[in-house]
């Protein structure tokens, strides 16, 4: 059984060895062509912007009109009128160590891209 295997086998290599190869020359049946390619993407971006600004210490702020200010404003102070009758502004502002401020942004980008390729080909 084994010698019928090997006789097989080498019996099929050597048909295969001396037949001979045929082949067929490809000729294309066209004489021009265009290819069209059409891309469309959506790109979304969310952006989330917190910015939170601290104070480390204590500040004091005094402004106004037809008012009395003294070279060394604090808390306290006596402030008083300049005219008195007459229309007059005082602002006093103290803010202490913490937060002094803090802005939240969100925002959405979505961007559409479209776009069209062509390709002309002629033999």
């Amino acid at each position: 059984m084994r010698d019928t295997l090997i006789a097989g086998f080498l019996l099929g290599i050597l048909h295969g060895l001396f037949q001979p190869a045929h082949s067929a020359s490809v000729v294309p049946n066209f004489t021009r062509g265009t290819v069209t390619s059409e891309t469309t993407s959506s790109t979304t971006v969310t952006e989330i912007i917190k910015q939170i600004e601290y104070s480390t210490g204590t500040s004091y702020t005094v402004t106004g009109s037809n008012i009395n200010i003294p070279k060394n404003p604090f808390p306290g102070a006596n402030y008083t009128i300049v005219n008195p009758g007459e229309a007059f502004q005082f602002s006093e502002t103290v803010l202490g160590p913490g937060i002094a401020k803090e802005t939240h942004i969100e925002r959405t980008t979505t961007t559409d891209s479209f776009t069209t390729s062509i390709s002309v080909f002629t033999q």
